[in-house]
């Protein structure tokens, strides 16, 4: 498989943050989505990034601003869906998504779940930690995604789906597992108090 193309989810509402693009939210002096990128970009053959309303407000970063095409924040999945779209204009046969608020993922996110997909027809992969009381806790807005499978997701979202893991586990998808050390590297910035743990964990 072809290195994939890399898509910053960045399109949710933050409303437990007051609001806001979470993604501009500074962390040690520079912001949550400069992190992401720092991190996300070295591991995928191109960029861009999933968002709602003006397009306008990124232009600094200078990646493309992808919007929805599924109408009233559909979540997650309807950023994946546009992301497929603009990697089939790419002609690319994958994507790998990773969430604006997550400033800690893997350095080897990519190729971790590359190695996770190995032997599949359409590689459809999801991040995964260890959970004690679970024993996985998946991680559904970090995965290697199929463009083969776009329409499949399209009709399902147009049906009112709007779980990842319905979507992906209905295709047989995969779980890539990644260690726990310190603390979760795909913790997430949702809170005040998050954001405070974070400059911690720095």
């Amino acid at each position: 498989m072809k290195q994939p193309l890399g898509v910053i989810l960045a399109g949710g509402q933050a409303r437990r943050m007051g609001g806001g693009d979470k993604g501009r939210l500074m962390l040690g002096g520079q912001s949550l989505l400069s992190h992401v990128i720092d991190r996300l970009e070295p591991q995928v053959a191109g960029l861009a990034l999933n968002a709602n309303g003006d397009a306008g407000r990124f232009g600094d970063v200078d990646l493309p601003v992808l919007s929805d095409s599924i109408d009233g924040f559909a979540g997650p999945l309807a950023g994946v869906l546009a992301g497929l779209d603009w990697a089939a204009e790419q002609g690319a046969e994958a994507i790998v998504t990773a969430a604006a608020d997550t400033p800690f993922f893997p350095c080897d996110l990519v190729p971790r779940l590359m190695m996770a997909a190995d032997g599949m027809d359409n590689p459809l992969v999801l991040a995964a930690t260890p959970d004690t009381e679970r024993g996985r806790n998946r991680h559904p807005t970090f995965g290697l995604w199929p463009v083969a499978l776009r329409d499949d997701l399209r009709g399902a979202l147009h049906d009112g789906l709007r779980k990842v893991v319905l979507w992906t586990d209905k295709h047989d998808g995969r779980e890539a597992m990644f260690p726990v050390e310190t603390f979760d590297p795909f913790f997430n910035v949702n809170t005040p108090d998050d954001l405070a743990r974070a400059e911690e964990l720095l």
